[in-house]
């Protein structure tokens, strides 16, 4: 199983009033071919920034992407001009993204058979006819009934969770070989988050494709990613396959994270327990492990020296920590 895309030492800021926001700062991860891949982490961690960057999709101003490589197929994404030709044919027919909020990511004064048929006429050739007939097939394939008569229905003649299957048949119309998803489930009941989850993992499965699974839960990942990436402050704070953070967790963000996921086999009057404090900001991050005001592990040495890079603790396990968690009894290991 080879790597379909690289990132390495991206870099995403954008200028402010109160000064420089550096909301990916130096994120290197890799995606396999045939693979789902989760990023977690909580709101404004820079987790939807740095799939947007991949995607060339950061308005400047007042965004920038200010260095690193993004390597897909052999070629760096970054040497293309946002909207240049090359860019334009990569996004929707090779990488294409669902969308957070399928409220506003429709178009709504335009059909849904014109949102489908428009990429796969541009990128596909398809005539406006077989558009259309591909366009239906799809969203059979996403649960849509009667697809037939709803094809040329507007967004706002559908549910939430119809809109979001809509959103998925968009990203699948042109057989792209990565899909990028940026927290697909928000604002959906549990049980239609349950059933679309479900329908994404079969579809991936279906088309051999690759897929970026964005979300703040890590209780979603478990299920269906093979391997998680843990961001936090705009960096990766840990990473790894999906059972071994979840045995073996070494960052204390992580832990904190895990504690925070509801549990069958835990007692019913077991509280959950949230992380205290907040994020840090952005504009003045500390010369410390941005962490360590909310960490209940620090040492003196996280007081007195800089963030700690990615480190290998186990075989592809690797976290940004100088504490080593695996002689604290957490009481969250995986049975």
């Amino acid at each position: 199983m080879g790597v379909l895309l690289e990132v390495k030492n991206l870099q995403t800021q954008f200028k402010t009033e109160a000064g420089l926001v550096k909301a990916v700062d130096g994120v290197s991860y890799h995606i396999n071919e045939h693979e789902i891949v989760g990023m977690v982490g909580e709101s404004g961690c820079g987790k939807s920034v740095s799939q947007l960057s991949v995607m060339q999709l950061i308005a400047s101003p007042p965004g920038k992407i200010a260095g690193g490589e993004v390597w897909f197929e052999g070629k760096d994404l970054l040497k293309y001009a946002a909207h240049g030709a090359e860019m334009n044919h990569i996004r929707g027919s090779k990488i294409s993204m669902i969308f957070q909020e399928p409220m506003t990511s429709l178009n709504p004064v335009l059909s849904v058979n014109q949102q489908l048929s428009e990429s796969m006429q541009m990128h596909l050739g398809l005539s406006k006819e077989d558009a259309r007939k591909r366009a239906i097939e799809l969203l059979k394939m996403v649960g849509i009934p009667a697809a037939e008569s709803r094809i040329d229905d507007y967004p706002h003649q559908f549910s939430g969770g119809m809109r979001q299957r809509v959103m998925i048949a968009m990203g699948l119309s042109c057989n792209p070989r990565l899909i990028i998803a940026d927290e697909p489930t928000t604002a959906l009941d549990v049980t239609i988050q349950a059933l679309l989850l479900e329908l994404m993992k079969d579809l991936v499965t279906r088309f051999n494709t690759s897929l970026v699974l964005v979300t703040h839960n890590l209780g979603v990942v478990a299920r269906y990613a093979q391997r998680i990436y843990v961001m936090y402050a705009g960096r990766i704070v840990e990473s790894g396959t999906t059972k071994e953070i979840f045995a073996h967790p070494r960052h204390p963000y992580t832990v904190g994270l895990l504690k925070c996921v509801p549990r069958l086999d835990e007692p019913r009057n077991r509280k959950l327990v949230p992380i205290e404090g907040l994020p840090p900001n952005l504009v003045r991050m500390p010369p410390t492990c941005a962490f360590l005001p909310r960490c209940p592990y620090h040492t003196e040495q996280c007081k007195q020296e800089p963030w700690p890079s990615l480190t290998t603790v186990r075989d592809e396990h690797q976290a940004a920590c100088f504490v080593n968690l695996e002689e604290k009894n957490l009481g969250i290991n995986a049975k």
